[in-house]
C-alpha cells in the first residue's frame, strides 16, 4: 500500500529590474510594502505586524478564500541583506508554505528578484491536484501584478541607478479613503515619514488630530512636515443628494481645505507645499470639448462644489504656500469606486452603458494618482490645477466596451436616461451623466510619463487579468 504523503508544490516568479539591488531590497524591508504589494482585486489586510523582515518578524493577516476570510500568522527568517528573506507560515491554509524572496546583483545598476513558494496541501490525491491548479494560476496572477507595482514604483520614487529622490515627512488628510488606503504605503516604500490627519486622538506619534467643525488641528504635530496631502470629504457618488447631502459635501471639504490653509499660513517654516483633492467635476457637462486647466467652470452642484473647495485654500496661496489642486477623474480601482461597483454586474454578464453611452469619461489609473502626487511633490514649477486624467478619456459606451471584453463577458444590458434620472436624482445627472473631455495639459507639459495610458492596460493590471 502506498504511502499518503501531501504533495510538497513549488512556484517560481523572476524579474529583473533597472535597479541596485540594494534599492529593491530596501523597498521591500520599508513599512508599508506588504500593503503596497496587495492586489486591489484580491486584498490582503494586516491584522497585526511585529518587526520587520528580519528574523523573528510576524504578520497576521486576513485574505479571502472564495467566500471566507482565512486567518493566516506567518514569521520572517533566514534573513540575509541584500539577498534574502523568508516569510514562513505559522498558522494558515497549506500544510506548509515557505515564501523565499532572493535578491540577485545584475550588473551595473540592475538587479533580479526571484520569488520562490515551496507549499504543500493538507489533503492529497485528486484533491490536491484539483487545488494545485487553482492556487498556481492565482499566484501567478497576483506575482505578475507585484513584480509591475515593484519596478513602476521604483521607477516613480526613482531608485532607478540610485537617483533616490530626498525623504520628505507627509501629512495625509483622508488616509483610510480609496486613495488614501493606497497613497500611504506607496509614501511609506519610497522612504518618506507619513503622518495620518485623524478625527480621534489616540497619541500616536504617526497621527495628527484635526475637527474640521469646530476648526481645531494640533499644530505642534504640523512642525517639521514637508508636506500636506488634503483627500478628505463626504463621498459624492453615493445615494440622493438631499439638502442635508449637499451640505454635508461641500462642508466636509471647505472646512477641512480651509483650516488646514489658514494653519500652515499661519506657521513660521511650516509645510512648504498644499495638495489638495479636486475633480473633473469642476468644469460641468460640457459635451464632446476637449477640456484643458485654462477652462472656466460648470454651473452644476459639483462645479460649485470643486469652486468653492479650490477657493478655500486662499489663505495658503495669498501665504506663499505652494497650492495644488488635483482635478481627479474617475479613479480606477477595484478597492472602491466606480470599477468596484462596476466589478460585480459585468462578471455576471449584467453590464452595459449609462444612457446614450456617448457622454465622455476621464478616467485614470489608481497607480497613476499616486504617481502624480509624488510628481507634483518634486517639482516645484507645478501649482494651482492639475488635471489627473489619462490622456485617452473615453465615452462611456467605449469604457463599457473595454471593460468586457477584458473581463471577457458580454455587456448587452443598458441603464436608460430615464431610469438614472429616476433611480438617483440629481447625482445621476451630474455623475454618470454629464459629459468631461478632459487632457492632463499640465502634466504632460512637465513631462510626466503615465503608467497606463490606455484603459484596457489599465484594468488588465488592477483587474489581473492580463494575458
Amino acid at each position: 500500500m502506498k504511502n499518503k504523503k501531501t504533495f510538497k508544490e513549488k512556484f517560481y516568479r523572476r524579474s529583473s529590474f533597472d535597479a541596485p539591488v540594494e534599492e529593491l531590497f530596501r523597498w521591500h524591508a520599508r513599512p508599508g510594502a506588504l500593503e503596497r504589494l496587495s492586489p486591489p482585486w484580491d486584498p490582503v489586510r494586516v491584522v497585526t505586524k511585529e518587526g520587520g523582515i528580519d528574523d523573528g518578524g510576524t504578520v497576521n493577516l486576513k485574505l479571502k478564500g472564495g467566500p471566507f476570510l482565512i486567518n493566516w500568522s506567518a514569521k520572517h527568517g533566514d534573513y540575509i541583506e541584500n539577498m534574502l528573506f523568508r516569510d514562513i507560515q505559522v498558522k494558515g491554509p497549506f500544510a506548509e508554505w515557505i515564501h523565499s524572496h532572493h535578491f540577485i546583483p545584475d550588473g551595473a545598476g540592475r538587479s533580479i528578484l526571484e520569488d520562490r513558494i515551496d507549499f504543500r496541501f493538507p489533503i492529497h490525491g485528486i484533491t490536491a491536484l484539483f487545488f494545485k491548479g487553482m492556487v498556481l494560476q492565482r499566484l501567478e496572477r497576483i506575482f505578475r501584478y507585484r513584480h509591475d507595482i515593484t519596478a513602476g514604483d521604483l521607477k516613480s520614487h526613482g531608485m532607478l541607478h540610485g537617483k533616490k529622490k530626498r525623504p520628505m515627512k507627509i501629512a495625509v488628510s483622508g488616509s483610510r479613503g480609496v486613495i488614501g488606503s493606497a497613497l500611504v504605503p506607496f509614501l511609506l516604500t519610497g522612504g518618506h515619514d507619513v503622518l495620518s490627519i485623524v478625527r480621534v486622538k489616540s497619541g500616536r506619534d504617526d497621527e495628527i488630530f484635526w475637527d474640521p467643525e469646530s476648526g481645531r488641528i494640533d499644530k505642534e504635530k504640523l512642525k517639521g512636515v514637508d508636506a500636506i496631502i488634503h483627500l478628505a470629504g463626504e463621498p459624492i457618488g453615493r445615494g440622493f443628494w438631499t439638502r442635508k447631502k449637499k451640505k454635508k459635501i461641500i462642508d466636509s471639504r471647505v472646512m477641512g481645505t480651509r483650516l488646514l490653509a489658514d494653519a500652515m499660513a499661519g506657521m513660521k517654516n511650516g509645510p512648504g507645499i498644499l495638495i489638495c483633492a479636486s475633480a473633473v467635476g469642476f468644469y460641468g457637462n460640457r459635451g464632446d470639448r476637449t477640456l484643458t486647466e485654462k477652462d472656466t467652470p460648470g454651473d452644476d452642484f459639483i462645479s460649485t462644489v470643486c469652486r468653492e473647495w479650490e477657493d478655500a485654500a486662499g489663505s495658503a496661496q495669498s501665504g506663499g504656500i505652494r497650492t495644488v489642486f488635483l482635478r481627479l477623474g474617475v479613479v480606477l480601482t477595484p478597492a472602491g469606486g466606480a470599477l468596484q461597483r462596476l466589478f460585480l454586474p459585468f462578471i455576471l454578464g449584467l453590464g452595459g452603458r449609462i444612457g446614450s453611452g456617448r457622454q465622455y469619461m476621464s478616467w485614470v489609473g489608481i497607480d497613476d494618482v499616486l504617481d502624480t502626487i509624488n510628481f507634483i511633490l518634486f517639482d516645484k514649477k507645478i501649482h494651482g490645477p492639475v488635471n489627473v486624467t489619462s490622456p485617452n478619456p473615453l465615452t462611456n459606451g467605449d469604457f463599457t466596451r473595454i471593460l468586457s471584453g477584458v473581463m471577457n463577458r458580454p455587456a448587452w444590458f443598458a441603464i436608460p436616461e430615464l431610469a438614472v434620472k429616476i433611480l438617483f436624482g440629481r447625482m445621476g445627472r451630474e455623475v454618470l451623466l454629464s459629459s468631461a473631455r478632459v487632457m492632463p495639459e499640465k502634466l504632460l507639459n512637465a513631462g510626466y510619463e503615465f503608467r497606463h495610458e490606455k484603459a484596457g492596460d489599465a484594468l488588465e493590471h488592477l483587474l489581473g487579468l492580463r494575458n
